[in-house]
């Protein structure tokens, strides 16, 4: 099996390029939110940690952003209770996967975190930070401080860029996205 993690910006459109592989895909921030939703384990575990800021079940998002913009080392804190799980359950995305061709890795901390194999096929999606801040703004609950709190605890962008096989410019055309995809399958398979 063939893992290709997907690296960039938040908001460069790694979750639309994973997709666009049309392969299975390991989508970390949704199993997130599923976490929050439905895990009483992550609940009480993020509580006791935080007492003052997470008291409902399923864990609200708006309570996380205050824990989070409360002090510089909350979001650390979280990672760390809630990227346990989200390993464990890359591990049964994979073994459930484990006859495929290929997977998609869609985890923002891939690399911070160390979850990815020295052999996995790293693609970078580059897109302009002008387009990158629009379509975050167009998000729901956009929000620039929390933005820069996830930016700070992620390795520079250079580093992702240099350490990945493949670069997908993202100028958020279906057109040129699928032309990428198509090269880098030519390639690998």
């Amino acid at each position: 099996m063939i893992r290709i993690g997907i690296l960039g910006n938040i908001g460069s459109g790694k979750s639309y390029v994973a997709k666009s592989f049309r392969q299975p895909v390991f989508n970390a921030d949704l199993e997130v939110s599923k976490l929050y939703k439905n895990n009483k384990k992550i609940f009480l575990k993020l509580n006791k940690i935080f007492p003052n800021y997470i008291h409902s079940f399923p864990i609200n998002k708006n309570e996380m952003s205050k824990a989070i913009l409360a002090n510089k080392s909350n979001l650390n804190k979280i990672v760390k209770v809630v990227h346990l799980e989200i390993r464990k359950k890359m591990k049964i995305f994979l073994k459930k996967n484990k006859k495929k061709r290929l997977v998609i890795l869609d985890i923002p901390l891939l690399l911070e975190n160390r979850i990815n194999n020295k052999n996995d096929i790293l693609i970078f999606i580059e897109s302009k930070k002008t387009d990158i801040l629009r379509r975050l703004k167009k998000r729901k609950n956009f929000n620039k401080k929390l933005y820069k709190k996830f930016r700070d605890i992620q390795l520079p962008l250079s580093y992702k860029r240099k350490k990945s096989k493949f670069i997908i410019k993202n100028d958020f055309t279906n057109k040129s996205v699928k032309k990428s995809i198509k090269n880098i399958l030519n390639q690998i398979i």
